[in-house]
């Protein structure tokens, strides 16, 4: 695919490093578009000698990626078969958590749902001290389907990993990066990403790779997990509680920029 044919996406690539800035208004909302565009390019990624690190950012401030599209949810049919692999949304985070690259996000503002699962997937992640993540779908009726109880606990640990699945609470920059949900809060997340990718691009890319392969041996049962995760999401979106939970969420202002300004209070009030 060609880089520059995008619609929710800039792309511009020099001296190894590919940066990626999502622009998708008004929230940059995960939505069918979105979703088409990212999983060939991270593809793309994986497979161009040209690349050696990817940086993904946002041009708004106030989102890195809002969440899953909830409408396309509800839209999805109620029946699907249970999966026997990973499925394309599943398989985004796993090429950037695998492909022998570096992986980074700078998340400035707001990050929630699947665009927390992207997120988590990454290898390196930088954020703005304002920056905000959530989890909400479980309050939705749901569950992070798009490899978030797969990572989390891997990340956090059980108990906060617990935390953010089940309350879908707002969690602030400093509790992420306390907790290693995140690297670090700097002031330039964007500048700071970039920084360190160009410095890694510059490094011989078979010990890049092979430093990476290694350190992911110790994350095991993977896409067992992602399939379980993909099995129940599946059979969740027919209950009629879930559906009800969804619609309200839609109803009280969910993909609108104010209410998903407020995401983990709005996720808490849905069931009221």
């Amino acid at each position: 695919m060609a880089y520059d044919g995008l619609t929710t996406m800039r792309v511009d690539i020099g001296d190894g490093v590919a940066h990626v800035e999502i622009d998708n208004p008004p929230i940059n909302l995960f939505d069918r578009v979105l979703y088409r565009e990212m999983v060939p390019l991270v593809n793309e990624f994986a497979a161009d000698d040209a690349v050696r690190a990817v940086v993904f950012s946002s041009a708004n401030p106030e989102f890195f990626i809002a969440h899953f599209d909830v409408d396309l949810i509800l839209r999805m049919p109620q029946n699907m078969p249970a999966p026997d692999r990973p499925n394309d949304f599943q398989m985004i985070g796993e090429a950037l958590r695998t492909m022998p690259k570096a992986t980074f996000c700078a998340v400035r503002g707001r990050v929630g749902g699947g665009g927390a699962e992207i997120v988590a997937s990454a290898d390196i992640i930088f954020a703005s001290s304002d920056a905000v993540f959530c989890q909400p779908e479980v309050p939705l009726g749901i569950i992070p389907g798009g490899g978030g109880t797969t990572r989390l606990s891997r990340t956090v640990g059980r108990h906060r990993a617990m935390e953010i699945v089940l309350a879908g609470e707002d969690i602030d920059a400093e509790t992420a990066e306390k907790w290693g949900w995140i690297n670090r809060v700097v002031a330039d997340p964007v500048e700071h990403a970039l920084a360190m990718a160009h410095r890694i691009a510059t490094f011989p890319p078979d010990a890049v790779a092979a430093g990476k392969r290694l350190v992911l041996m110790a994350e095991t049962g993977i896409a067992e997990n992602l399939v379980a995760e993909g099995t129940t999401f599946g059979e969740q979106i027919a209950d009629p509680l879930a559906r009800r939970a969804m619609e309200n969420f839609m109803a009280r202002g969910g993909q609108t920029r104010e209410g998903e300004l407020r995401l983990g209070n709005l996720a808490g009030e849905i069931n009221e």
